[in-house]
Parts: C-alpha cells; structure tokens; sequence
C-alpha cells in the first residue's frame, strides 16, 4: 500500500513539472509611436502563446483582436501580457484601436 502511494505521489510531482515545462511559448510585442513590432508574427498552431504587451510610446495604447477576444489597454511605460488559446492554422490581426491606420501586427498560426 506504501508502495502505491509513493509512486502516485511521484507521478504527481512529474504531471506538475511538464505543466510547468510546457508553458505556453512567449513572445514580446512593443507598441511604439502608433506602430506595433513586430509588423509580423508566426507562432506554431495548436498551442498556447503568451505575448508580453508593452507600451513604449508617449500616450496610451490598446493591444486588441476581437475575433480572439483580446483587449489590453496601456498607459504609456506600462507592460502585460495576454494568454492566448491554441489557435488554427490561419492568419489573426492584431491593431493598435487607437492607431488602427498604422498599428497593425499580423499573426499567422502554422
């Protein structure tokens, strides 16, 4: 019975550490003068993706998708981040809603 419960503990202790070896891939993204860098991003499908959103720029800014239901405001010198779902292959856009001419970011899932 001992022998049981050892290994069922070290079993859970293995499951919490690829939890945390699998986090989602991260990337960063600066929002900057009415422009986001990177203009263009691949990330792998079908997994989770963290971006780490910071406002660089002088006045605020809104990291948004709606077809993903992101929306991130910042003020300027501030940062987050957003969790994203594992996403179809396909391409996502990504704006600036207070520079939607110029702060654009095109992701695309392959």
């Amino acid at each position: 019975m001992r022998r049981r419960a050892a290994l069922a503990a070290l079993a859970a202790l293995g499951i919490a550490g690829a939890a945390r070896a699998d986090g989602p891939a991260t990337y960063t993204v600066v929002l900057r003068g009415g422009r986001i860098e990177p203009a263009r991003l691949e990330v792998p499908a079908g997994q989770r993706i963290k971006f780490v959103v910071r406002n660089e720029g002088p006045g605020p800014c809104e990291f948004e998708n709606l077809e993903l239901r992101v929306e991130k405001v910042l003020a300027p010198g501030a940062s987050s981040f957003v969790v994203i779902a594992p996403l179809r292959p396909g391409s996502y856009r990504f704006i600036d809603e207070f520079h939607p001419d110029t702060g654009r970011l095109e992701l695309i899932a392959k």
